[in-house]
Parts: structure tokens; C-alpha cells; sequence
């Protein structure tokens, strides 16, 4: 047996997350599907982090044990033959110790939303950001988003469908700048709530428009209450960005 890392690439709009669900197709049940197509082997894809749908990734890292002699390049042609049209790709795929996980061995996650900042409606960029007509002071949404960053009870900004053992976690960066028409915002942190990052920029953009202060950041979080959340940022501005781990 060999388990192989796979970095993964995909458009979350067509899936109704990372994670194999009854309910539509998912981005594990296409890799998986690929695998066997190329194997023959029935295979379980372990990723670094889950995805709700719509969510998107520029290198998701996951993992697949496979029987077959292959070596890491033919298998990522071959799975990438078998993924289309579904819009994923496996961009890299590299032999690895039995003993690294996708998912537990990540020592880090890091995120990047994006907000179309713009009055014209999005063609190219159609479900691949959050519009927003209405300018934002990315300036003010910064000064407020670093009352966040450090170790906090993230109750507020954490979805009550949350599985985590606690909401306590420390964001390690949180940072707003404009990028052209767009507002950029990066999350890093070891692990995350479920919606911490939506929750956490929905907020944000409030504060951009005016319509909260940005000391109403540092207050939503002491409250540790979901009803004093703001706003939840839809899912297509999202993209997990990268996984960390301890030899990077």
C-alpha cells in the first residue's frame, strides 16, 4: 500500500461540499470516483478541512491509500483524466509516510474571501466572490478585524451546527486590504469553527459600510452569543487557500 498527498484545486459551486453527503455530489465522492476509475480500488479521501458548499479551493491537501503499483505522476494524470468535467484538478501528488495524515497532521489552515466591491454586476467572477455595491472602508474593516486575532471564545462567530469540542481557538492572522475592486481578507489559524471565517467577514463588511463601529467587532466577540452576530457571509467569496505542515 501506498498513501499518495493530493493538492487539490476546485470550483465548490457545482458540490455540496468537500465531504461525501447523501444529498448531492461532493468533491470526495468525485476524487474517490476517479481513484477507482483508475485503480479499481474503492478508496476513502481524507482532507485537510471541510467545505460547505459553494466553498472553493486553491490547494486543498487530502489523502488516499492505494494497493496498485502507480507511481505519483501517472496516478495524478489519470485521476485528473477521470475528474472532467467536474471542475477539480489535482495539482500535485506526492508518495508519503504511512503515518502522515491530511488532517491530523495539519498544523495549520489558511483562508482568503474575497469581496467584489462594485456596482456592475460580476460576469467572469460570477459565484467566485461576495458583491457588494456599497464602498467599504477596508482600512476600518483591518483596525477592527485584530480585536479578533489571538485566542478567544469564538462563540459569536461560530455556526450553531458547529461539531467542534469547543469554541475556544486562536486566530493566528486576520487581515483586510483592497486589491483593485476587491476587498481581500486572509484567515490563519491551526484549525476553525464551522462559519468562524463567513461569520467573521460578514461582520467585517459591516463594519466597512458604516453600519457597524469597529469597537462592535471587539464586542460581538466578548458577548460570546450568536445572536449578537451581524452578518454571515454567503459561501462563493471563500477559498481555502493552503494546509500547513510540520516539514513545510
Amino acid at each position: 500500500m501506498t498513501r499518495f498527498a493530493l493538492t487539490l484545486e476546485f470550483d465548490g459551486t457545482p458540490f455540496v461540499g468537500l465531504q461525501r453527503q447523501a444529498t448531492g455530489p461532493s468533491v470526495q465522492q468525485a476524487v474517490e470516483e476517479a481513484v477507482h476509475a483508475t485503480t479499481g480500488e474503492t478508496v476513502t479521501l481524507h482532507a485537510a478541512g471541510r467545505t460547505d458548499a459553494g466553498v472553493h479551493a486553491l490547494g486543498m491537501r487530502a489523502h488516499v491509500d492505494v494497493m496498485k503499483p502507480i507511481e505519483a505522476f501517472r496516478l495524478m494524470e489519470a485521476i485528473n483524466h477521470h475528474l472532467r468535467p467536474d471542475p477539480i484538478a489535482v495539482l500535485a501528488c506526492e508518495a508519503v509516510p504511512d503515518d502522515w495524515h491530511a488532517r491530523f497532521s495539519c498544523i495549520g489552515r489558511e483562508y482568503l474571501y474575497r469581496i467584489a466591491n462594485r456596482r456592475a454586476p460580476l460576469t467572469l467572477e460570477l459565484n467566485r466572490a461576495w458583491q457588494l455595491p456599497q464602498p467599504l472602508d477596508a482600512p476600518a474593516m483591518h483596525r477592527a478585524a485584530q480585536a479578533l486575532v489571538g485566542h478567544h471564545d469564538f462563540t459569536t462567530f461560530r455556526s450553531v451546527h458547529c461539531q467542534s469540542a469547543s469554541p475556544v481557538k486562536t486566530l493566528d492572522l486576520l487581515s483586510v486590504e483592497r486589491v483593485g475592486d476587491e476587498v481581500h481578507i486572509r484567515a490563519a489559524a491551526r484549525s476553525f469553527l464551522h462559519h468562524q471565517v463567513r461569520s467573521m467577514v460578514g461582520c467585517l463588511a459591516l463594519v466597512g459600510m458604516g453600519r457597524w463601529r469597529e469597537e462592535q467587532i471587539a464586542e460581538a466577540l466578548a458577548a460570546r452569543d450568536r445572536a449578537e452576530l451581524g452578518l454571515n457571509a454567503p459561501s462563493e467569496g471563500l477559498y481555502f487557500v493552503r494546509a500547513l505542515y510540520p516539514d513545510d
